[in-house]
């Protein structure tokens, strides 16, 4: 049996050698994280466009007439100077005829009043109105002899025929189209309708990925021409990317373009659920260093449906907190988690 005086000392011996329970350990808050910078998709804009060539010229008669004939059909091939179409030139020639004639009437005339000026019989003024008249038989004569040469159309260049527009016996204006040619050696473009706010990521010689249906592999190209103005029907600003040489493409093919506006120094793209006590353009993230966040301020710019612009206080390579930033304070420990 222990005796009452000899336990008590044990108890008071117990209690003068104990230590306070020690501090609980914080637990570190489970958080998603990002690493700022490029990515697969990150500041990427796609946009569905129509594959053209560069040029694609409608090619017309320069009188009106009668189409004798055709030559050629949609999708064929042709060399420059191939024969395309001709024009009736029986009026033409009719047309030539009659300014040939004129023009032999007028010089008559002006020889004439040549000789009777010098002879006394006419004034000086007679010489000059048939010189004049002279002059426009000659101009007419001319403008008929070229509406004859060009009763007839000719490819000025290699390529296809992407359209044709009239038929023998036709009667056509002067100008109206009846072959749209599309030139082999302008290259291939796709053409992209890009709205207002997208047109802000798209600069001269950037890059672009561009996926067609027909084929396996993308193409790469790069913006090669940016509209003045939007088109009055659409609003929509028309942006070409110049596409390598391939021998599957086809005018009027509809591609898929991948415009790469997220890298390089331009600005970075974050996701609104990083940012907090966003105000005035500029807000906080938390930015992980070493599995202890820190608060970093930030330079906001326009917020785009791929998230926020950020135009300062990051640099590609931070890892930022993506979700879970309301559960964190200033130095508290994070334990990244899988993004669901």
């Amino acid at each position: 049996m222990v005796r009452p005086g000899v336990m008590g000392s044990v108890l008071l011996l117990a209690a003068c050698g104990s230590e306070p329970p020690p501090a609980p350990v914080p637990e570190a808050v489970p958080v998603t994280l990002m690493t700022v910078g490029p990515r697969e998709g990150a500041g990427a804009l796609e946009v569905v466009g129509t594959v053209r060539l560069k040029r694609e010229t409608p090619l017309a008669f320069t009188s009106a007439g009668q189409v004798r004939g055709i030559t050629v059909r949609e999708g064929d091939r042709v060399a420059a100077g191939a024969l395309l179409a001709t024009l009736d030139t029986g009026p033409l020639d009719a047309a030539a005829a009659a300014a040939a004639a004129d023009a032999a009437r007028a010089a008559a005339d002006l020889k004439r009043a040549q000789r009777l000026v010098a002879q006394g019989w006419v004034s000086q003024a007679r010489v000059e109105s048939a010189q004049a008249a002279a002059r426009s038989s000659e101009a007419a004569l001319s403008a008929a002899r070229f509406n004859q040469r060009n009763g007839r159309i000719v490819a000025p260049t290699a390529g296809i025929i992407l359209r044709r527009a009239a038929e023998p016996g036709q009667a056509l204006a002067a100008g109206t189209p009846v072959l749209v040619l599309g030139e082999f050696a302008s290259g291939y473009v796709v053409r992209l309708p890009l709205s207002e706010s997208q047109m802000a990521g798209v600069r001269m010689g950037q890059a672009a990925r561009v996926t067609l249906e027909s084929r396996p592999a993308p193409l790469t190209g790069v913006v090669s021409e940016i509209a003045g103005r939007a088109d009055e029907r659409s609003g929509t600003f028309m942006v070409e990317v110049r596409l390598p040489a391939d021998a599957a493409l086809r005018s009027g093919m509809v591609g898929r373009a991948t415009l790469m506006t997220g890298g390089g120094d331009g600005p970075l793209l974050l996701p609104a659920t990083a940012v907090f006590a966003a105000r005035a353009e500029e807000g906080f993230v938390w930015r992980d260093e070493g599995g202890v966040v820190r608060a970093r301020r930030v330079a906001l710019g326009p917020v785009r449906s791929e998230g926020v612009v950020v135009t300062a206080g990051l640099a590609p390579g931070d890892r930022i907190v993506r979700t879970g930033i309301d559960r964190l304070s200033e130095g508290a420990k994070v334990r990244p988690v899988p993004a669901r």
